[in-house]
């Protein structure tokens, strides 16, 4: 209800000031232009977000599995760890706005290319937070299983793997906030559907309404992409308690 009743005082603000400043709709449509693009495009919007949303969680699928696969070999493998993990951090220092290019020239304009995009972008959050968690284990579970004569992959997958899973939450809940500037940079990049596709449309043709529509869209799939992501890692990690949500 709060964050309804925020949401209402911007939209409110958002329409008084477009009538008391009589800004030209195609600098900053009224919230209730946007309302008539949404009532009436909606069978042409929904459509391309469907395209946005199926690459948003097909390259969070692969994001997560790829980075928590990274995380887990540089666990396990020692001599790994000397010659993978320089490599992955530098890779970040490549910006991805100048990767969308070159995978959408390899990959093409379709799906490929775009979930490809989203999959580099979730991979590093959801591998960093993940090999954190497995390399920051409790000394002392780790003493108590080599004393019980545990070998290192029973170590790994009995307590490290456990033990990193609030970690690996983390990770997740980030990637479920990043994954769609993925997908949108790559449709900017190149696309034939899409709502990155819709706003760039719109843009060339100045039709400003049309772009902030496409984008209440997107940024309505993200915030509920990001609730349920949250809302079921609370499910399974039971034992990892909110004390904030406490003192609220």
């Amino acid at each position: 209800m709060r964050a309804l009743i925020a949401a209402m005082g911007i939209l409110l603000g958002w329409e008084a000031f477009v009538r008391l400043s009589e800004v030209p709709p195609f600098l900053l449509p009224s919230p209730l232009r946007v309302w008539n693009v949404l009532a009436t495009r909606w069978d042409i919007l929904i459509g391309h977000a469907g395209t946005t949303l199926t690459e948003i969680l097909l390259g969070m699928l692969f994001g997560s599995l790829l980075g928590m696969s990274t995380a887990l070999l540089l666990t396990a493998w020692r001599g790994g760890r000397r010659w993978l993990l320089p490599l992955l951090i530098a890779s970040q220092a490549i910006p991805v706005f100048a990767i969308a290019p070159l995978l959408t020239l390899w990959m093409g304009f379709g799906l490929t290319s775009k979930i490809a995009m989203a999959t580099i972008i979730i991979f590093f959050p959801v591998a960093t937070a993940f090999y954190d968690g497995l390399r920051r284990t409790e000394p002392g579970w780790l003493d108590l299983a080599t004393t019980m004569g545990a070998s290192r992959t029973a170590i790994l997958w009995r307590v490290r793997v456990p033990a990193a899973l609030p970690g690996l939450a983390s990770g997740l809940r980030v990637a479920a906030a990043v994954a769609p500037i993925g997908a949108v940079v790559g449709e900017w990049v190149g696309a034939s559907a899409g709502l990155g596709y819709v706003m760039l449309q719109a843009n060339g043709r100045s039709q400003t309404d049309m772009m902030f529509a496409a984008l209440a869209i997107l940024a309505s799939m993200a915030m509920a992409l990001w609730f349920l992501t949250d809302l079921l890692l609370r499910r399974m990690l039971p034992w990892q308690p909110d004390a904030l949500s406490k003192e609220d």
